[in-house]
């Protein structure tokens, strides 16, 4: 796990989270991300449903740092675009 990942695992949100959510998070960063807006939504939409049948439920906080982990390695512009994308939906609530 590089530099950034660690530093996002530090983060106090994962201080008293269950084992199992803390693994389903740790698999998560180790997957193979889209690079690009027009595949985040749909992978985003797959890795949700899969911890729902899971069992697995996330706060609000959480939800946000796997989007976090999401966005991490795209490129700026697309990052942007999808920042831009969540903060549209977030107002739309």
């Amino acid at each position: 796990m590089d530099q950034n990942n660690q530093n996002i695992f530090n983060n106090p949100l994962f201080q008293n989270m269950s084992p199992e959510k803390l693994q389903f998070l740790m698999n998560f960063q180790n997957m193979q991300k889209p690079t690009d807006t027009s595949g985040a939504a749909p992978f985003l939409n797959e890795t949700m449903n899969q911890a729902k049948q899971q069992g697995i439920h996330f706060t609000k906080d959480e939800s946000s740092m796997i989007i976090e982990l999401l966005l991490q390695n795209m490129p700026e512009q697309e990052r942007k675009k999808a920042e831009m994308l969540m903060m549209l939906m977030r107002n739309r609530k």
